[in-house]
């Protein structure tokens, strides 16, 4: 009886020797980095779904090589015999990968937010810009390749703007920086244009002067027509008494130069006849005296300086007449108005009563507004 009981006894004791081996064999084998796999995991999906891979692609992509490198030595280490193995340049990986991945997050939400406020700023400066060169241009000669470039870009704005709706700020910015360009470049060009032309504002200013002040002394009518405005103002006494919306010659910027140029001229002339209904055809109309003496000279100093060919003529037969209110310049160098305003015009007319036909009786600083000027390039 005894023998068996220490028999039993050994049992139990070989028992719990091999019990705490084999735990001694189980708590010795490494742990997989599973917990520290997936919140690396958890973290890249959380920066791809901020798309973190545009906004922060620096940051993102560290993360990624992070990882993969994670999963690489993972893979690497699960070859060896299994006491062996060795996870803690998986865990180190893992964890780095997992704070790449936060930075690249905050990251991209925070240039995300950056590129959606600039975006919404360009996009006002250059609606504020398209608005402003349709005033200043609406009705000036530039050429077809000018509004051309313009249209364009305006096209590729409201492109923009419907990308910046749906939220996709890249594809927004790859089409605003192109529409940015082509407005921006189309404008200055444009008002580079402008600028030459008002530099003869200092000799129209002088003959407006001359103009209204005639009248005042004369207590008399006088007849200026602003081309850049498109007006044509009737002054008695210095004072305005009509004001009428005119047409002009196709080509009306600048002064007429010689004959067939489609320009309406510049300078101080007078009416040298009525052409009564049924005498022109255009309903009516006064006959200026153009071309002047100076007009003369300024012609036959061109043809002398070679800047018009030698046998270019010099231009005639300019009016103020009616078969106006096209809503276009179609003349060729004429100064059109409706027939009821031809009527007007004609009534208070005689032969010797001053025209004056100037670019414009505002100078241009007057005429530009200073916020499209000075906003247009903020922030590029």
């Amino acid at each position: 009886m005894r023998g068996v009981v220490k028999n039993i006894i050994a049992l139990l004791a070989f028992a719990a020797f091999i019990s705490l081996f084999v735990l001694i064999l189980v708590e010795s084998v490494p742990e997989p980095p599973v917990v520290e796999m997936a919140e690396a995991r958890e973290s890249l999906s959380d920066a791809a779904a901020k798309d973190a891979g545009s906004y922060s692609g620096k940051l993102y992509g560290e993360a990624r090589v992070l990882y993969d490198s994670a999963m690489a030595t993972w893979k690497r280490e699960n070859r060896k015999f299994i006491y062996f193995r060795d996870y803690d340049r998986v865990v180190e990986f893992a964890s780095q990968a997992e704070r790449k991945a936060v930075q690249a997050a905050a990251s991209s939400r925070k240039n995300s937010e950056n590129l959606e406020i600039k975006l919404k700023h360009k996009i006002d400066s250059l609606n504020r810009l398209i608005l402003e060169f349709d005033r200043l241009f609406r009705s000036y000669p530039l050429t077809r390749e000018s509004h051309g470039r313009f249209s364009k870009g305006k096209m590729l704005l409201k492109e923009s703007e419907l990308a910046y709706g749906k939220k996709q700020f890249l594809q927004s910015n790859i089409k605003m920086t192109d529409a940015e360009y082509l407005l921006t470049s189309s404008y200055d060009n444009a008002i580079s244009l402008l600028r030459d032309y008002f530099s003869s504002f200092p000799d129209w200013e002088a003959w407006l002067e001359k103009a209204i002040n005639d009248s005042k002394r004369h207590h008399s009518y006088s007849i200026i027509v602003d081309k850049y405005a498109r007006k044509c103002y009737i002054y008695l006494n210095g004072n305005i008494k009509h004001e009428f919306d005119v047409e002009l010659g196709r080509n009306w910027v600048g002064d007429k130069r010689q004959r067939g140029d489609m320009a309406t001229p510049e300078g101080m002339y007078k009416v040298t006849r009525k052409f009564d209904r049924g005498r022109t055809k255009y309903y009516k109309a006064l006959l200026i005296d153009y071309p002047n003496e100076n007009d003369k000279l300024e012609f036959k100093n061109e043809i002398e300086a070679g800047t018009l060919d030698p046998d270019a003529r010099i231009g005639s037969m300019i009016e103020i007449h009616g078969n106006g209110g096209r809503g276009i310049d179609w003349t060729e160098g004429c100064i059109a108005v409706t027939d009821k305003e031809m009527d007007t015009i004609f009534r208070i007319a005689t032969v010797g009563t001053p025209v004056t036909i100037v670019g414009s009786i505002r100078p241009l600083r007057e005429i530009l507004t200073p916020q499209i000027e000075s906003h247009l390039y903020e922030q590029q």
